[in-house]
C-alpha cells in the first residue's frame, strides 16, 4: 500500500470487482428496464426442452416464481458489482449447487446433470441476448462495438456458473451464430408452455389480482413481443407488430428511467447504491455513460497493471 506524505497509510483503491465502473456491464445493469429483459431471458431459456426440464425438476418455479426472479437478479448484481470475493463466493455457491441436480428428458427418458455445458452455454446465452436486445431497443445508447464489449465482458459470468470462457460467443456475430446453430434443438413442449402459461397468468391472491393486470401482464406482454420471430412461431402466439413493441419498451425505458435512481436502487437486490457509494459519483450507471473512457483506477504516476478477471477480457487495476 502506498503511503502519504506524512507517512500514513494511503487508502487503498476500491476493489472493482470483475467488471468495475469503466466497464459496459456496469453501466447496463444498473438499467430498470432489465426487469424486462430478465422475463424475456425466461420465455427463451423456456425454448430448450432439457434446460427447462431440468428448471421443472428442481426448483419451485410455480410456488415461487418471483423469488426465482430476485434471486436471479442478486446473482446477476453481486457478479456485476460485487466485490471479487463476493462475485467468485457466489459463482462456487450455483456451481456446488448444480453439480448435485439432475432431470429427465422429456424425449427420450435419459437422465442428465444439470449442469452440461451445452445446457449452461444455452442459459447464458438465451440471458446475454436477452439482456443487451431490450437494452438497446429500451433505448440505450450502445455502439456496435460496445454491444461487442458487453458480451465478451461476460464470458467472466459464464466461468463463474462453470463454462469455459474460451468456449463462449465473445462477440455479437459469434452470439447470433450460436443462436443459428442451436435453433433446429429448440422446441415448445409442454415445459415450455407451461412457462407461457404462469408468465402471462402468474396465481396471485384475490387481493392482488387487480395489481397484477395492472403492472405484471403488461411486463410479460412486452418481454414476450420482444423475443425473436423463431421462438414466437415455437409458442404459436402472435406478438404485435415490431414498430409497436419497439414504442413500447423505449416508452417503458423512458418512464422507468425517469425515477429517481436513488430511490430505483434502494429495491431488490440494492448492489448498485452500495457499490457506487464506494466509488467517485461518476461510477454511478446511467444510461449516457457506456463508453470505456478510461481505465479502472489509475496508481500513483499514472502506472497502472494489467488484470485478467477471468473471462478473457482485461481490465486495469492498481498496483497492489
Amino acid at each position: 500500500m502506498a503511503a502519504t506524505r506524512d507517512g500514513a497509510p494511503a487508502p487503498s483503491a476500491p476493489d472493482p470487482g470483475l467488471y468495475g465502473p469503466s466497464s459496459v456491464t456496469w453501466q447496463c445493469h444498473g438499467d430498470p428496464i432489465m426487469w424486462i429483459a430478465g422475463v424475456r431471458a425466461l420465455y427463451l431459456q423456456a425454448l430448450h426442452p432439457r434446460a427447462v426440464r431440468g428448471v421443472m425438476e428442481n426448483s419451485d418455479f410455480h410456488a415461487d416464481a418471483w423469488g426465482r426472479l430476485l434471486r436471479t437478479a442478486d446473482f446477476v448484481g453481486t457478479l456485476t458489482y460485487g466485490t471479487t470475493e463476493a462475485a467468485e463466493r457466489a459463482g462456487a455457491r450455483v456451481r456446488r449447487i448444480h453439480r448435485t441436480l439432475y432431470a429427465t428428458d422429456p424425449a427420450t427418458g435419459e437422465r442428465f446433470p444439470v449442469d452440461d455445458p451445452e445446457l449452461l452455454l444455452w442459459v447464458h446465452c438465451a440471458q446475454i441476448d436477452s439482456f443487451l436486445h431490450v437494452l438497446r431497443r429500451s433505448g440505450v445508447p450502445l455502439t456496435a462495438v460496445q454491444a461487442d464489449r458487453y458480451v465478451d465482458e461476460n464470458r467472466v459470468n459464464a466461468r463463474l456458473v462453470g463454462l469455459d470462457p474460451a468456449r463462449v460467443p465473445a462477440g455479437t456475430a459469434a452470439l447470433a451464430a450460436y443462436f443459428e446453430e442451436v435453433r433446429p434443438r429448440l422446441a415448445a413442449g409442454p415445459d415450455a408452455r407451461a412457462v407461457d402459461a404462469f408468465l402471462r397468468n402468474p396465481p396471485t391472491p384475490a387481493l392482488l389480482v387487480p395489481g397484477r393486470n395492472l403492472l405484471w401482464r403488461p411486463v410479460a406482454a412486452l418481454a414476450y413481443g420482444s423475443l425473436p420471430g423463431y421462438a414466437h412461431r415455437l409458442y404459436g402466439r402472435t406478438p404485435p407488430p415490431t414498430p409497436v413493441i419497439t414504442r413500447r419498451l423505449r416508452l417503458t425505458g423512458t418512464l422507468l428511467r425517469s425515477i429517481p435512481a436513488g430511490l430505483r436502487w434502494q429495491l431488490p437486490p440494492g448492489h448498485i447504491l452500495k457499490r457506487c457509494a464506494a466509488w467517485a459519483p461518476g461510477a454511478a450507471p446511467r444510461r449516457t455513460h457506456c463508453v470505456h473512457q478510461r481505465p479502472y483506477w489509475t496508481g500513483r504516476g499514472g502506472r497502472r497493471t494489467e488484470h485478467d478477471n477471468g473471462g478473457g477480457f482485461k481490465t486495469w487495476r492498481s498496483p497492489d
